[in-house]
C-alpha cells in the first residue's frame, strides 16, 4: 500500500473532525477547513491507488 494512501485517509479523517466540531461550535472556517482536508485527502488517497496500480502493471 502506497503510503498516499494512508496520509490520505489520515487527512480525511481529520478533516471529518474539524467538520464535526465546526457543526458543534458552530465555527464555519472550522467547517471549510473540515471540507477542504477531506477533499485533499480523497485527492491523495487517489493518487496512491493509481501509484499502487501502476507499479503492479509490467511495462
Amino acid at each position: 500500500m502506497d503510503k498516499n494512501r494512508i496520509k490520505g485517509a489520515a487527512k480525511q479523517i481529520k478533516g471529518s473532525i474539524k467538520d464535526t466540531a465546526g457543526k458543534i461550535t458552530g465555527s464555519t472556517q472550522l467547517r471549510v477547513e473540515g471540507k477542504a482536508d477531506k477533499v485533499a485527502g480523497k485527492v491523495q488517497n487517489a493518487f496512491g491507488k493509481l501509484k499502487d496500480t501502476l507499479k503492479g502493471r509490467s511495462y
